[in-house]
This record gives structure tokens, sequence and C-alpha cells, in this order.
């Protein structure tokens, strides 16, 4: 690879896709934004228990780090201020956020597991559909 800056994402085409790196100073700020802004708009956008296991899968050190890449980068984008479709109209200001996390989850989801889902729907108060982390007694 030549660009340190990017990852490559074999996709199955001639071209394959890359990925910007997050930096660790953008690593660090989106974990300080991610989850005050999420409980600020989760009652406001379907995808927020995504939101969050994908925040739960990013900072668990057993998730590899090109996963890590990939989820911090998309989390990144929805904790922009200024994105392409910014968040405050109404009915279209998250579908850009959306289409962003829904395509890294589709490229790393397997790393998503059933205790980060815990841990999100614990975190939104939803009913757990999930099975609770194992006794590591």
């Amino acid at each position: 690879m030549s660009d340190p800056t990017a990852i490559i994402i074999e996709n199955g085409e001639s071209v394959p896709t890359q990925l910007p790196i997050p930096t660790e100073k953008q690593t660090r700020r989106t974990k300080r934004k991610v989850l005050p802004k999420l409980l600020r708009v989760a009652g406001q956008i379907p995808f927020a228990e995504d939101v969050a296991a994908a925040y739960y899968c990013a900072v668990d050190s057993e998730t590899p780090r090109k996963a890590k890449l990939v989820l911090f980068a998309a989390l990144g984008y929805f904790v922009l201020p200024i994105d392409a479709v910014p968040d405050v109209l109404a009915g279209l200001g998250f579908s850009d956020d959306a289409a962003v996390l829904t395509t890294a989850i589709g490229v790393v989801g397997m790393h998503i597991k059933p205790t980060h889902r815990y841990a999100a729907q614990r975190l939104l108060r939803l009913p757990n559909r999930s099975t609770p982390p194992a006794d590591r007694n």
C-alpha cells in the first residue's frame, strides 16, 4: 500500500476501495464525542443501536485493528459538525450518517459481537435482545 492514510478493502472489483485511516487524534476526539451526541439524538435516528454497537466494537481490545479503523472512520463522520447532509434537516439530516455507518458495518460487521449489541441496548435503555456477556470468573 503506497498511501499510509488509507486502507484497502478488497471488494471483488478490479479497483479496490480505499478508506481513510483516522489519526490517533481523530480517534480520541471520536471516542469523546460519540456517546454524548448519540444520547442527544437517539430518539431521532432509527440506527442508534448500530452506532452504539459499532462504538463498543471499536473500543474493544479484541477487535482487529483494521475493523477498528473502519468503525472509527464511520463514527467520526457521525460526530462531524459539518457533513454532506446537515443533521438539523428533519427527515434527511442523518441519512448520510446512516449510509456511512451501514457501509462500515457491511465491511466489518462480523466483528460486532452479541456483547457489543447487549452493551448498546443497555446504554440506550432498550429491551435486551442480545445475550448478556458471559461471566468471566
